[in-house]
């Protein structure tokens, strides 16, 4: 089996406030394999966003170690992460936080300008099913195809993880499955690794694994025989 594109062994954050701490992950052990889709969930302040977070270099953690390919992020310098954050990472977000003043391909070429090997943002915009809207500015629209041009942001840059944090948490169901559709054709053709943490379980049958996450830390996990489609999921 080869080796995992993340590997976490007792990983803790700790966050303190003059005298209090907050211990949001209190040494967690995990894998993620490489191309695989797994789906966290647990309630509010169980740690999901903390662990995302960290895998993506946004944060850094208190103790413990996160392999990536080998390499300890717990290690980098914030210049390291700044690259690995840069090269290596998709984020997606609730909120899109995509520039108004920008067209859809306007928006996605902002990472297209940076990254080593991008898509054409055409070619990204087309894989979330947004060829006709590209020269649409965000104002013009809804918030499904907004999300889905910030799939597309993520994506252009050819990543080989998605990190993505309730990206379907603001949407309705019809505009939620079209969302989840973009980041599994994104798994799919892609083959980045991708974590989506969610707190409606019945996504987690999209997944390859399901993480189940309690006060800090990775109460379970279950592995699906078959990953449903999208459409097949109720919400």
């Amino acid at each position: 089996m080869s080796e995992p594109i993340f590997r976490i062994s007792g990983l803790t954050k700790v966050y303190k406030s003059d005298d209090v701490e907050v211990h949001a992950l209190r040494g967690i052990d995990a894998t993620l394999e490489a191309g695989e889709m797994a789906v966290m969930l647990g309630p509010s302040g169980s740690g999901k966003s903390t662990l995302l977070n960290i895998l993506g270099g946004l944060d850094t953690a208190t103790a413990g170690e996160v392999f990536y390919r080998g390499s300890d992020l717990t290690k980098f310098s914030e210049r390291e992460l700044t690259l690995f954050r840069r090269n290596h990472v998709g984020f997606v977000f609730q909120f899109y936080n995509l520039i108004p003043s920008l067209t859809a391909r306007e928006n996605v070429a902002l990472v297209t300008e940076i990254s080593p090997n991008p898509m054409r943002p055409e070619e990204a915009l087309e894989l979330v099913g947004l060829k006709e809207r590209i020269s649409h500015f965000p104002a013009q629209l809804s918030g499904g195809e907004q999300q889905r041009v910030a799939i597309a942001r993520a994506v252009a840059k050819r990543p080989e993880i998605m990190l993505c944090d309730e990206p379907t948490g603001a949407l309705d169901s019809k505009t939620g499955i079209l969302v989840l559709e973009a980041l599994l054709a994104t798994n799919r053709e892609l083959g980045s690794t991708t974590a989506i943490i969610t707190h409606n379980a019945s996504i987690g049958g999209l997944a390859d694994r399901v993480f189940y996450f309690l006060d800090g830390g990775i109460n379970r996990i279950e592995k699906n025989d078959q990953r449903l489609d999208p459409s097949e999921i109720s919400w």
